[in-house]
């Protein structure tokens, strides 16, 4: 059977999780994998909903969109509280550890990734919060190839930025227990 993930990435915007999508789903074309990546976010961009959805796929997808998620990744509250209902109870939920709280009703394997504080201690911004939960996610996951993802990220990324977000990706992937 053809393996198909759906992953959706959320949080608020500024916080990066549109670009994480791009970059997630560019490293799997890399990989030589089919992908679907959509995004959607407020009005206002900044501090209001931001979604990046991504459908990997062993085989050509027929229906681009993301019903139920296998993994959820969410970087704030807001986030978790709008999309937890579309989390399959065997999934795997990523969560910003530092700004959301998972409440009872979740049945998915959850992992806590402190991407704000890392972020911010280790390359003294909050910027790149998202490169390093990507890190963490493809650490937990292995649903792409770390290689794929930095070549994903030098090409997504302004020249200026790509050291930073590279070596922020390398630090979540190394923060997660597995």
């Amino acid at each position: 059977m053809p393996k198909r993930t759906e992953i959706r990435i959320a949080g608020l915007g500024g916080q990066g999780v549109v670009l994480a999508g791009q970059i997630l789903g560019r490293a799997a074309v890399y990989d030589g994998k089919q992908v679907v990546q959509t995004q959607s976010y407020g009005a206002e961009a900044r501090g209001s909903a931001a979604k990046s959805e991504v459908i990997i796929s062993d085989e050509k997808i027929g229906f681009p969109v993301v019903r139920k998620c296998d993994i959820l990744v969410a970087m704030s509250q807001t986030a978790l509280d709008k999309n937890k209902k579309d989390l399959k109870e065997d999934g795997i939920l990523v969560i910003e550890e530092d700004m959301v709280t998972v409440t009872s009703d979740i049945k998915a394997k959850v992992v806590k990734v402190p991407a704000t504080k890392t972020s911010e201690t280790e390359l003294k911004s909050k910027i790149y919060a998202n490169s390093v939960m990507l890190g963490a996610l493809t650490k937990i996951t292995g649903l792409v190839s770390q290689s794929a993802v930095e070549k994903a990220i030098y090409d997504s990324v302004p020249k200026e930025a790509q050291e930073k977000n590279i070596n922020a990706f390398r630090i979540g992937s190394q923060i997660v227990n597995q």
